[in-house]
């Protein structure tokens, strides 16, 4: 597992934020939250799946720039012209 940076040295908004999960919530407010972050996860990856996958088969094949069909990462990250 890779070293994580020296935060001290980032810009404070782009230092990562520590999120505290209360113990007191009732089930409906977990629940709630549960929803709220499983909507968002839907909403980043239908704007953001294919550079995503991209960058998971180029991290998977240990950065060779290849996937299972020999195309490179960035050629599955650029935009496409519709």
């Amino acid at each position: 597992m890779s070293k994580p940076p020296d935060t001290v040295s980032l810009p404070e908004h782009l230092r990562p934020l520590t999120v505290g999960i209360p113990r007191t919530w009732t089930p409906e407010e977990a629940l709630a939250v549960f929803e709220l972050i499983d909507d968002l996860r839907d909403k980043v990856w239908a704007l953001y799946s294919c550079q995503m996958q991209a960058l998971l088969a180029e991290q998977r094949s240990g950065g060779r720039g290849d996937d299972a069909d020999g195309a490179s990462a960035r050629e599955h990250s650029e935009p496409r012209n519709p």
